[in-house]
């Protein structure tokens, strides 16, 4: 192969004709105008994940690289209080928070989480895609943060243990059950009458595996991805929150997104968003059955035991209050009356 010099490129370009002259001139990749990073706290095979990462090339491509998304999975940046932190400063410029999370922050987002609130994904995207979101998205808004419109999915959260089988309320007694560092997820266990212990997820699987706690809550594909399966012997599907994710930016670096580049960023966020709940409604089919197969004992709960629970400890009657009145009133709008 022959091999190319500076010089006689420069006089092969000499020679051609100057209209020709720009298409015989390599490409040259220039850095990105606008180079953001994205932090979560799950794996990479996680769907939230695959679906970003298809999100950020599709943004790549449709501003013709002007805009670079990195991706920072499995807590690489720091655990949620740290990129919550983060992400308000302009550390990094992307974030999903569980609504747990942003709710030590912003603590309405939290009302989706209110226990026992809803009984399928019908209340939970009427409600969430609705008013009720709206409402958080604005509240959101007001912490120099942005909140996309569609929320990604994070799945009803289910029990596991070390110790026995959870079926009814009266199994939650005493039990030492790891919780996120949320105000509603404390107020709520304690109110079932167990000892709940906020820690950050990455501190979770050790945390079982030494008997720190005793139990854990987390939607079943975190419990397959985080292999929580390995440390604790059963699991209830008490569907006692539906949790989902805000994909959130911090508020300059999207305000300095010229408009025309935050249509294309938000349109390919939003329905990368509504692909992962796709994704997290097959999982939830499958992964039930992959549990078992791994060793961890299933069984479902008698849902009105927990819901009397509640009542009885005023958990109901004291969120109602925490929230106020305009927040319940568009919670009760999709799902009926709790309180």
């Amino acid at each position: 192969m022959q091999k190319i010099t500076r010089r006689g490129a420069l006089r092969t370009l000499s020679a051609l004709p100057a209209a020709s002259i720009v298409t015989a001139i390599p490409r040259i990749a220039h850095a990105a105008e606008f180079s953001y990073k994205y932090g979560n706290n799950l794996p990479l095979s996680h769907p939230l994940n695959v679906r970003s990462q298809e999100a950020a090339d599709r943004i790549a491509k449709e501003t013709d690289g002007r805009v670079e998304i990195k991706i920072f999975p499995n807590n690489q940046l720091g655990g949620d209080t740290d990129m919550l932190a983060q992400v308000r400063s302009g550390g990094i410029e992307f974030f999903t928070p569980s609504a747990l999370v942003i709710a030590t922050l912003v603590p309405v987002a939290a009302i989706n989480a209110v226990g026992f609130a809803f009984s399928d994904y019908s209340q939970v995207w009427s409600a969430m895609d609705g008013k009720l979101g709206a409402h958080v998205r604005d509240a959101i808004s007001k912490s120099r943060l942005y909140a996309f419109e569609k929320m990604w999915d994070n799945g009803f959260r289910q029990t596991t243990s070390s110790k026995a089988p959870i079926t009814a309320a009266k199994d939650m007694d005493g039990l030492k059950i790891r919780v996120p560092v949320s105000p509603l997820s404390i107020s709520m266990f304690k109110g079932l009458g167990a000892s709940p212990a906020s820690l950050q997820f990455s501190e979770v699987y050790s945390a079982l595996q030494t008997k720190i706690v005793d139990a854990q809550e987390n939607p079943l594909p975190i419990i397959q991805v985080a292999k929580l399966y390995e440390v604790q012997k059963f699991c209830s599907l008490t569907n006692h929150i539906w949790d989902g994710y805000w994909f959130i930016a911090n508020g300059r670096a999207w305000e300095a997104l010229p408009a025309d580049l935050k249509t294309i960023v938000a349109r390919a966020i939003n329905e990368a968003g509504l692909k992962q709940r796709d994704d997290i409604k097959k999982l939830n089919e499958s992964v039930v059955g992959d549990l078992e197969a791994k060793g961890l004992t299933i069984n479902r709960r008698a849902a009105e035991t927990f819901r009397a629970k509640l009542r009885e400890s005023s958990f109901y009657g004291e969120w109602k209050g925490r929230f106020g009145p305009e927040a319940w009133a568009l919670l009760e709008g999709t799902r009926g009356k709790l309180a």
